[in-house]
Formats: structure tokens, sequence, C-alpha cells
């Protein structure tokens, strides 16, 4: 990549709220390339150019610094992570952050897993499990200081998904346009359910497009109940 495509990174993920090194734009860079290269036999992301990756994936994963000091989170589970969306930015630009990137499809992981090995991220992990058995395994249930989605399913059904992971106090964030309002208020019934309590939502301005990071601390155990077994958080939401 030319100096004119590393300098666009860099200023684009210096606009979400992060300044990485030039070490890390290049492992991002790779991280492109990787993409790029797969996204030609498998579809792992609709938007594959450059200029698109960087805005549309790089730097909105990374916003998450507007609402969420990651100087003081050890561990993050990232559910339906899909390419590596947000947890392979977070494992490169935070290197004292243990990162593990959940996803249901081994295509995925295996992907996942071959970017974890060419940028030698070791803090960085990735597990095949569904969202909803991936939370009744004791090394993943209640241990993550953060977990992170950027998964399209409504609030409600991701807050199933996820609050399981939190552990005592943490944090769950959503990433959601912003015209989430309305999808967020009606999951605080389900959070609440959960054991969790919306603590604020941060709605901003990121490459002209508005988008919105949904806070959910977790106050409360979930109870064991939840998640409810495969497919049922989705087709039936709480």
């Amino acid at each position: 990549m030319s100096t004119e495509d590393k300098r666009f990174l860099c200023d684009h993920i210096e606009d979400a709220g992060v300044k990485i090194t030039d070490e890390q734009a290049d492992m991002l860079l790779t991280y492109f390339h990787l993409l790029e290269e797969k996204n030609k036999v498998m579809n792992l992301t609709a938007v594959s150019d450059f200029e698109g990756v960087v805005k549309t994936h790089f730097a909105d994963s990374l916003s998450i610094v507007r609402a969420v000091d990651l100087t003081k989170v050890k561990n993050v589970m990232d559910v339906g992570s899909g390419a590596g969306f947000p947890g392979i930015p977070i494992a490169v630009a935070f290197p004292k952050i243990h990162v593990t990137m959940l996803d249901s499809l081994n295509k995925r992981v295996n992907f996942i897993n071959e970017v974890i090995g060419e940028l030698h991220l070791e803090n960085a992990e990735a597990v095949h499990a569904r969202a909803e058995e991936g939370a009744r395994q004791k090394e993943f249930r209640g241990k993550y200081d953060l977990v992170v989605s950027r998964a399209v399913s409504n609030l409600s059904t991701l807050a199933e998904y996820c609050i399981p992971y939190v552990n005592q106090n943490g944090i769950f964030v959503s990433y959601k346009s912003d015209q989430a309002a309305d999808e967020i208020k009606a999951a605080e019934k389900a959070i609440r359910i959960l054991g969790g309590t919306l603590e604020k939502t941060e709605t901003f301005r990121l490459n002209d497009t508005g988008r919105t990071l949904a806070v959910i601390r977790k106050v409360r155990k979930t109870p064991d109940l939840y998640p409810r077994k495969a497919g049922m958080p989705g087709k039936n939401p709480l």
C-alpha cells in the first residue's frame, strides 16, 4: 500500500478517537489484504474496497473508545465476530487487552485464526460456537469485562446472546445506527431480565454516518435460564 493509503488509514482511525503506531497501521493494512483476498472466494463483507473497509469496519470498530475507557479493560468477548470486527482492530490497537472472537460459522473462525497468525496477535483467539452455546460454558460465562457486538440482530436478541458473558459490573456495548432509539428503548425489559441496565447511549457522526453505542452495565447475575436454547432469542425476543 502507498504512503497515502497508510495516512488515510491513520487519519480515519484518529477521527474515531484512537491513535495507532506505524507498526499497528501496517498490521491493519495486512489485515485488509487478507480480507480482500479471502472475500474473493468467501462472502465475508459486502464492503470490500480499501476506503470502505477503513471507514465502515476499522474506524467504526475502534469508535467504541467514545463510550468506553479501554485502558481499564482486561478482556473482551466479540460475539458474532464475522470477519473479525470489532475484535481484530481492538486487539491490534490495544495489545494489553485479550480479545476472544466467537462466531457460529467455522469458515469465518478459520479466517480469523489466519489473521491472528499472520499478524502474530498473542492477545487474540477465535472460538467456534453459537452465542447461546458458548454462554453456557463455564470458561466463558460471566468472565468478560467488556462484551461487544456489531451484529445486525435486534438489541433484545443481542442482549440475551451477550449479557451472560459479562462479568459482574462489566459492560456490553452494542454498535447501532443513530436511528436505533426506539429499538434500544424496546430492549430495556430484556436487558433488565438478563441482569443489566442501560447505562448510556453515545450518538455521533463518523465518516458522515450516524452511529450509536448502547452501553449496558451488568448489575446482577444473569438467571441460569438464559440464554435460551439455540434459535429462541431470535425467534421470540424477551
